[in-house]
């Protein structure tokens, strides 16, 4: 184990009984699966951050219940170690599915389906803040980040607070989102259904926020999955939806922009400037 240590796995132990570890190569290091005596497995999460933690937590006790046939099983979570017991979900990642074929095209279709489950969970008693300006507060913040390591110019950085003014006095439509929905985190299960896994960034949000990462980083290559995954949704975005889908493709492209920077990611880097050559 590496981000998991003996305390995790104990803790674990005091809720399931023996459990031995099962060596997994595709599991990133915080994540561990475990198996009981019985053979059920389990995997054992560990968040590095209180915050995410106590996110994932919420989502699943709160808003996931109602998604019981297509998410995993929150068993135990731990504060004092960060982390979540979870029910093992057998099939394989969405990514792993060969480009252009009929499974991916199917994936993208459920998928859809899937979050607009997550799309219309009563959020329940909540506080009522402008997500609108907070989210275009973000944009400005970030935009100025760029422009201080000069990885955008300066009109680049006006631009983007031109949009940003648009972003605030934009009506969104708010939801239980998931605010990482990519193939990344879908499972495909053995009958071709999806589950959907990490609710660490989920919260209520601008409902069309959840179809920007797939915007911008799935569809641009493949877009009959764009075609596959709205007709699962349900209905296609409107064109009021559209123009929201680029003020966020801007947000999206600008936090990868700065992180990749910052974390010597090229990949972030590359997307980041490839979304933001479209602005003026």
């Amino acid at each position: 184990m590496t981000a998991l240590d003996g305390r995790v796995l104990a803790t674990a132990r005091r809720t399931l009984g023996p459990l031995t570890p099962v060596p997994d190569a595709s599991l990133p290091p915080h994540l561990l699966l475990v198996a009981t005596a019985d053979g059920r497995r389990y995997v054992l999460k560990r968040h590095k951050t209180p915050h995410r933690f106590q996110a994932e937590v919420h989502a699943y006790a709160s808003w996931l219940p109602h998604l019981a046939d297509h998410t995993p099983t929150l068993i135990s979570a731990d504060a004092a170690t960060l982390s979540l017991l979870l029910t093992h979900v057998p099939g394989r990642s969405a990514t792993q599915l060969p480009g252009g074929s009929p499974a991916e095209w199917n994936a993208h279709h459920a998928a859809g389906r899937v979050l607009r489950l997550i799309h219309q969970i009563p959020p329940g008693p909540h506080p009522k803040p402008d997500v609108a300006v907070y989210l275009a507060e973000r944009m400005r913040w970030w935009s100025v980040r760029a422009r201080n390591s000069s990885l955008i110019s300066t009109a680049q950085l006006r631009a983007l607070h031109i949009k940003a003014d648009v972003l605030a006095a934009t009506t969104l439509d708010r939801a239980v989102c998931h605010l990482d929905y990519q193939p990344r985190n879908w499972i495909v299960t053995p009958n071709g259904a999806v589950t959907v896994v990490d609710f660490e960034h989920t919260r209520l949000d601008a409902r069309i926020r959840d179809f920007t990462r797939l915007c911008c980083r799935n569809w641009m290559i493949e877009p009959r999955l764009r075609q596959a995954f709205f007709n699962g949704y349900g209905h296609h975005p409107t064109q009021e939806d559209q123009v929201q889908l680029g003020l966020f493709a801007l947000l999206d492209a600008i936090t990868a922009l700065v992180r990749g920077h910052e974390t010597g990611d090229p990949e972030l880097l590359a997307h980041g400037r490839t979304v933001l050559t479209r602005l003026p």
